[in-house]
């Protein structure tokens, strides 16, 4: 295994800090809760109780796995106290209530982790398919792409015009094409298949794949720190909405609605992680909770629905800027697959 190695520091933690406190209003508050929030703030972000510890931290380097980005220890602010102002909700016929559940914001500390800078793709979900003889996603079947390279070229021309028509909906008329063009544009459909973000996988799919790589799911705390930085952004690239910024579906269904992992460079969040914002959205680890303080009540809590975060295919109503924020949650029973939900691994933090 090779590993970059990355020193530690406080320096995020100092940042996140300053970005905070000014946002305080001081026409509002007065000098004495100014400074009493800044030292409540340092503690909380120097670690006072335990500062030795992250001292010793500091001056120790992480062990960094390949493709895999880190994301230091220290607290940023989770969740938010946004309202639907606008009254999206009634607007479009929303059920579930815009922002509800990500009150209230508060701050968490995370360990340090890895988590993959993108998400994982096809190619990778297929080896680990094979080489684990695990169940492959049922959509494999349906559009060809189960059928390996080495099967299509022991079909004769009549069977790969089959294969093209039924499995692989070519738009193209095939009849004209003899097998070696057939073969190649099989093969391309492949080649491009395999770069894409896999899908139509379930949780424990998921993270089935994530123990066999010797990983495992993020937790949701830590998808949104990855995602927000420790200034706690609207989007993982900043405070403003671009819809030019993230993958958006470019008005297509299926895997039409996504891009290849990793090549939309724009999206990305203050550690250098990918597609956060959009592409697929994302299973984690967690089960789908009210927040600490929180009196926000849905059915599907008590262990009944896993968070799915991130943005996906935003056909519709769910092309609004909302559906993309680093700090929106859904959440979907864990047996459920969908075109447009897939996941990245994390890993804990291994210093030297």
């Amino acid at each position: 295994m090779v590993f970059s190695v990355v020193s530690l520091s406080i320096h995020a933690r100092v940042e996140w800090l300053a970005q905070l406190l000014a946002k305080i209003e001081v026409s509002v508050m007065s000098r004495l809760f100014v400074v009493r929030f800044t030292c409540v703030l340092a503690a909380v972000v120097f670690g006072v109780a335990a500062c030795s510890r992250q001292q010793s931290e500091s001056a120790k380097q992480v062990l960094l796995e390949p493709d895999m980005a880190y994301i230091p220890p220290g607290p940023f602010p989770m969740g938010s106290n946004k309202v639907d102002e606008k009254n999206i909700q009634h607007e479009f016929g929303f059920v579930k209530p815009l922002y509800v559940d990500e009150h209230p914001e508060h701050v968490v500390s995370v360990p340090g982790f890895q988590l993959d800078r993108v998400e994982v793709s096809n190619a990778q979900y297929k080896e680990f398919v094979t080489r684990s003889n695990y169940q492959e996603p049922p959509q494999w079947v349906q559009n060809g792409y189960n059928v390996r390279t080495e099967k299509l070229e022991t079909f004769d021309v009549d069977k790969l015009r089959e294969v093209a028509n039924a499995y692989f909906h070519f738009e193209k008329d095939v009849a004209g094409m003899d097998r070696d063009a057939l073969l190649r544009e099989l093969k391309n459909v492949q080649t491009a298949r395999d770069a894409l973000p896999v899908t139509g996988v379930n949780w424990y799919d998921a993270f089935s794949f994530c123990k066999w790589a010797g990983k495992r799911l993020a937790t949701e705390a830590e998808w949104e720190k990855a995602a927000r930085g420790p200034a706690g952004e609207e989007y993982p690239w900043g405070a403003e909405w671009d819809p030019k910024k993230t993958s958006m579906g470019q008005g297509g269904q299926g895997e039409d609605a996504l891009k290849a992992v990793g090549t939309t460079p724009s999206d990305v969040s203050p550690y250098g992680v990918l597609d956060l914002g959009g592409n697929v959205s994302e299973w984690v680890d967690d089960w789908y909770e009210a927040y600490p303080g929180s009196d926000y009540k849905n059915e599907a809590f008590g262990g009944i629905h896993k968070v799915v975060r991130g943005g996906g295919a935003g056909a519709g109503h769910y092309a609004l800027s909302t559906f993309f924020r680093a700090a929106r949650r859904a959440h979907a029973d864990p047996s459920t697959l969908s075109t447009d939900v897939g996941f990245r691994c994390a890993k804990d933090a291994v210093y030297r």
